[in-house]
C-alpha cells in the first residue's frame, strides 16, 4: 500500500529577520518554466577537507567563498565552472567533523551526477582510485555511462560519459585538463514516497516533462530556455526505511533556475497557487532568492540568473579572498586555498 506524501513541514526557510536583505514582490498572473538547475547546496564536515575534494580531486574552481547569510558564523562555499555558471555550482555550508550526520532518505535530494566529456570516463575513473576515492558502482543506463562514488562526508555523487556536455568555461586545474574537466551538473535524484506528486509538481509548477523512466526512476527534463547543464531530474520513489535526515553529508536543498526577476516572480506565483507557503524574494547579492517545499518536503529554491559572482569579484580573482555582505564580519577561520592535486 502506497504511503500519502508527507506532509509539507512548516520549516524555516531563510533569513526573513535581515530585512535588509528582502525584496517585495508583487504577484505575477502567468508562469515560465525553469532552465533546470541553478545549484545545489550541501552539508560538510571539515571545511579543509571538503575545499581539498572538490577544487583539488574534483578540479571545480572555488568560485566564491562566503558565509552562511543564515548562520554568518559559518562558511558558503560554492564551486562550479570557471565563470561559475548556473547549473554547474555545488555549494557547502561546512560544519565540523563531529556535527550531526546526515542519513540519506526520502524527503531528500539523494544524489548528484555531474557531465564529464564523452570517452573521459576511464581517465576520471582512474583519478579517483589513484587518489584513493572509493568507487561505489559502474553502471550503463540510456542517458550515458557513470560511474559513482561519494565524498569524504558520504555524499554520493556521479560522473556520466555525456557527449553533449557543453566545453565553454571548462576549468582545468592541477593534473586535470580543460579538455576533461568536469562540465557541470548531469542531473539531480529525488528521492521520495510519493513520487506521482512531486512529478506533478515538476511538470505543472516549474515546467518540466517527462523523459522516460528506468532502473526504478522517473525522468523529467527541463523545457524552459536552451540551458545545456543540470537540465535533467530523476524522481526515485521509495515505499520503505527511515526518513532523510537533514546534516553532514546530506543536501540542504536544490535551486532551480530563473532567468531574471521578473521570471522568478512568475515562478513564485505558480508556487503560491498550489498552496504551498514561499518566501518573500531574498536577496543573495550573487542571485534573488525564494524559498518553499515540494509535496514531499524536499527544500526547493527558485535562483535569479543574474547578477552573478562577479558582483564582488573580478572573474580572473573568484574564489581567492572571503567575500562578505555589507556590514557582515564572520569569525569563521580563513581557510587556506586548496592545492591542485
Amino acid at each position: 500500500m502506497k504511503r500519502a506524501a508527507r506532509k509539507k513541514q512548516n520549516r524555516p526557510f531563510g533569513p526573513e529577520e535581515h530585512s535588509g536583505y528582502i525584496r517585495s514582490i508583487e504577484e505575477p498572473e502567468m508562469t515560465v518554466a525553469t532552465a533546470g538547475i541553478h545549484h545545489i547546496t550541501a552539508i560538510a564536515g571539515d571545511a579543509q577537507r571538503n575545499l581539498d575534494f572538490y577544487a583539488g580531486v574534483l578540479g571545480l574552481r572555488l568560485v566564491k567563498k562566503t558565509v552562511n547569510f543564515d548562520d554568518p558564523e559559518t562558511y558558503h562555499f560554492y564551486f562550479g565552472d570557471a565563470g561559475g555558471t548556473p547549473g554547474t555550482i555545488l555549494t557547502f555550508f561546512p560544519w565540523t567533523s563531529s556535527g550531526l550526520r546526515g542519513r540519506a532518505g526520502p524527503g531528500q535530494v539523494t544524489r548528484i551526477a555531474f557531465s564529464v566529456p564523452d570517452g573521459t570516463l576511464g581517465f576520471w575513473a582512474g583519478r579517483l582510485q589513484q587518489l584513493h576515492v572509493d568507487i561505489t558502482g559502474k553502471q550503463e543506463l540510456p542517458d550515458g555511462e557513470r560511474v559513482a562514488f561519494r565524498d569524504p562526508d558520504g555524499l554520493a555523487l556521479e560522473l556520466v560519459d555525456n557527449s553533449s556536455a557543453p566545453s565553454a568555461s571548462a576549468w582545468g586545474a592541477g593534473h586535470i585538463p580543460a579538455q576533461d574537466a568536469i562540465r557541470g551538473f548531469h542531473s539531480a535524484t529525488l528521492t521520495v514516497e510519493d513520487a506521482d506528486a512531486t512529478g506533478q509538481f515538476l511538470s505543472t509548477v516549474l515546467g518540466f516533462t517527462g523523459a522516460g523512466q528506468g532502473a526504478g526512476r522517473r525522468m523529467f527534463s527541463a523545457a524552459g530556455g536552451a540551458a545545456d547543464t543540470g537540465t535533467l531530474v530523476e524522481v526515485l520513489p521509495v515505499q520503505s526505511g527511515a526518513q532523510g535526515r537533514m546534516g553532514v553529508g546530506a543536501v540542504h536543498h536544490i535551486a532551480w533556475r530563473a532567468r531574471d526577476h521578473e521570471h522568478q516572480l512568475l515562478l513564485r506565483n505558480a508556487v503560491v497557487a498550489t498552496g504551498s507557503p514561499a518566501t518573500p524574494v531574498i536577496d543573495r547579492i550573487y542571485f534573488r532568492s525564494v524559498y518553499f517545499h515540494e509535496p514531499n518536503g524536499i527544500l526547493f529554491e527558485i535562483a535569479t540568473d543574474p547578477p552573478g559572482f562577479g558582483a564582488d569579484e573580478a572573474s580572473d580573482s573568484l574564489g581567492t579572498r572571503s567575500c562578505f555582505p555589507p556590514g557582515w564580519r564572520s569569525s569563521a577561520p580563513d581557510w587556506k586555498k586548496p592545492s591542485p592535486l
